[in-house]
Parts: C-alpha cells; structure tokens; sequence
C-alpha cells in the first residue's frame, strides 16, 4: 500500500466519519486509509455505506476496495439478505493483514509486544530491572524481536510493518527518583534510542512520549466507545497522562500535553510537592522498603498484588487526594466531560483509587466547574506498550488527522 505520512513525533487517533475521500486520481493513498480508517472505526462497512461516508464515486469506491482486497488488508463477509436490491456484502479488517510491534521503556520495567491488524496481542516479553540502561534495551528488543518474529508463520513475518516506542522524555533527569547511578542513566543523554532500533530490526521505527502512548491506546483499543473529550491519567512508576479533545489525542507543542506529573499538589504538612511525588508506584515502593517489605511484585507482577494490602490502601487514600486535586484543576481550565484513570497496576486497586478520587473530588468547592464523570482505564500495563505499536499503525495505513509520525 502506498504511504505518504508526514515525518514528526506524534501520536495517531481513529479516523473520523467526516473526512471526505476525493475523486482525483492522485491521491488514491489517502483515499486507500480513509477507507481502511472507516472500516476500522466502524467494525465492518458495506460498500454503499463507505460511499456514503467518503463521497467516492462507484467507481473510485470499488476500485480502492479491489485493491485493499488484493493486498488482504480487507477481507468479505457474508452477504445480507433479506432486503430490496441485491444483498449486502459487508467488508472488515484481515486481522493478519498487518502486525505491529510496540516497545515500552519504563524506569523499572520495558514490555515487547506484538500485536496484529485488530491491535490483538499475538506475543508480548517483559524484563524488570532496577534502572534502565540503553545497553540494556537494545539487547532485550534484539532477542525479544528474534523469539517474536519466529512465532508468526513464515508467510506472515514480511506483514511487520514497523516498531513503535513510548518512553518517558528525558530519562536522565529522574535519577534521583529512580534511585539509578548518575553515570548509568546520563547514557541516554547521547542515545538515539530510534536509530539504534532501526538499525537492528531493519524496520521503519517510530517514538512517543510513554504516557501520550498510553492514551492513545485507551483510546484506540479501550472499551469507553464513544468519548471524544477526556482527560487521561497513567499512574505507573510515576504518573503521566494525556489529552484527548474532539476524538483526537492533543499532544502540545513538545508531545508533553497531560504530563501531569510536575503539576504542584499538596503535600505533607500542607507544603507543596510535585503530583508524581503523591501519586505514583514509586511512592509505594518507597513505603513497602520503609516497612522491610519486598518492593519487587509491584514490577513483576503488575497484575497481583498480595501482602502489603494495608500499605496499598494508605497509598490508594494519597493517590486519590492528588489525584483529585489535578482533576480539578485541570477541569478549570479544559471542560472535560470524562477523565479516565489507569496504570500498571491490579484492576481491582485501580477500581479502589477511582472509587477513592471520586470521594475527594466531591469535598472541593465546585461552584462554576463541570465535574467530569471519572472513569477506570481498560487496558491496564500494556497500555503503554499498545500505544507504542500504534504507531507504525497509523503511520502505515490509516488517518491521523493530527498525526506527524517519526519513522526512521
């Protein structure tokens, strides 16, 4: 298929019904991923539907369609019957038509997963550790892609169609927060973390802040159809989060938009502190240490946690005071009509800190703000690393249109 994206470092969104095909021959790519955008969002489309969505004639429709078919980007249901004319044949996405990897770099944990057309995990690898190196990565994405590639059936593997990385910005600035040696964590001061990859996966590679990523996939892959304004909060070693306006991800100037991790909140004794200092996994490592108690399932098992369940409700109560401090002032200067809240994190702790930022929220003066309905996230830990493997999705074959994608 054609690919015409535009370079930069952003993240994709789903297409929007609005946007309107064109008849000119000359811009048949952008007629091809308006299509498959549509097709995408909606599930299955017939082809009198993306006609009426798209404005493309007949012709132009069919043979766009033909085409997508050809390369087995799309594939034919059944017809329906039962109604006047002849019967409907709905077309979908070939689930195997294209695969994504996605790389997740956090400050305890990196994640390698691929996924396929649908954004279905076909394998994910994850590697704890106590800091991150680039050393360290390189060589887990060199073996993780080996054992990964050589799962997928031979006629599938040259279907990769790019890696995609979510990373916090700047790693080497958290040193003192990570608790990392100085000198190991300045090596990312002169790495090129993409070319590096490129250069030992021989595929077009791609870059986003690891929060916005994790945004994205909420609202690509996540099970709140429909929400097309929302503030997003990732609570994972630290906590970030994104912003989503008018079904877009909004990404800022510097791809830093909803980092709210530096947003000043409350503290002990009534001091002001960062929020990433009030509402983060780090913060409960630091009280699970204090108490002589094993930090390591926080990392290892981010799905199960199991005896510190008194320690995790105390952090569970500061979490959700910060967190609803963030909210509302966030809703003062955004209307959001939703926020939602997820993180690396057990999906019944992560019901408790949105059952808890509820109560908070309601002890604030509100008058003249619109309290956004707070929602749990519904992708959990691989958020970030889905995030990153949409990258090369969009990048390839859909629209975006605020996308400026980095390959290299």
């Amino acid at each position: 298929m054609a690919d015409n994206a535009k370079a930069g470092e952003d993240r994709p969104v789903s297409a929007a019904p609005s946007l309107r095909g064109s008849n000119q021959s000359g811009l048949r790519a952008h007629n091809q991923r308006l299509v498959l955008s549509l097709v995408y969002s909606h599930g299955n489309l017939a082809k009198t539907d993306i006609a009426r969505l798209t404005g493309l004639s007949a012709q132009t429709g069919s043979v766009i369609m033909r085409e997508l078919e050809a390369e087995e980007l799309i594939v034919k249901g059944e017809p329906i019957r039962g109604k006047v004319g002849q019967p409907s044949v709905p077309l979908s996405i070939n689930p195997d038509g294209a695969f994504f990897i996605g790389l997740k770099v956090g400050r305890r944990s990196a994640e390698l997963i691929l996924i396929n057309f649908l954004g279905e995990p076909r394998a994910t690898l994850r590697k704890s550790y106590p800091w991150p190196t680039p050393p360290l990565i390189i060589e887990f994405v060199r073996t993780g892609l080996a054992e990964m590639l050589s799962e997928l059936p031979p006629g599938l593997r040259d279907r990769v169609a790019g890696l995609g990385i979510a990373t916090p910005f700047e790693l080497w600035n958290w040193t003192e927060q990570a608790g990392a040696p100085r000198a190991e964590m300045d090596l990312w001061r002169g790495c090129d973390l993409r070319a590096e990859l490129a250069r030992i996966s021989n595929m077009p590679v791609y870059l986003q802040n690891d929060a916005t990523a994790a945004c994205a996939a909420e609202l690509v892959f996540g099970k709140h159809p429909g929400l097309s304004d929302f503030l997003y909060l990732y609570i994972g070693t630290f906590v970030g989060g994104g912003v989503v306006l008018n079904g877009s991800v909004y990404s800022g100037r510097t791809g830093n938009a909803g980092a709210l991790g530096p947003l000043p909140v409350t503290g002990p004794e009534g001091k002001p502190v960062q929020l990433l200092d009030r509402a983060s996994i780090m913060l409960l490592e630091r009280m699970l240490k204090q108490a002589g108690l094993d930090p390591s399932p926080l990392w290892n098992s981010p799905d199960h946690w199991e005896g510190f369940e008194a320690l995790a409700d105390e952090w569970i109560g500061i979490v959700a005071r910060g967190l609803a401090q963030a909210i509302v002032s966030a809703a003062s200067i955004i209307d959001f009509e939703h926020v939602i809240i997820d993180g690396g994190l057990p999906a019944e702790v992560r019901e408790k800190i949105v059952a808890a930022t509820r109560a908070e929220v309601g002890h604030y003066d509100l008058r003249g703000l619109g309290v956004p309905t707070i929602l749990p996230g519904t992708v959990g830990h691989l958020a970030r690393a889905l995030g990153a493997a949409s990258l090369p999705l969009f990048d390839k074959y859909l629209i975006d249109r605020n996308a400026r994608l980095g390959g290299a």
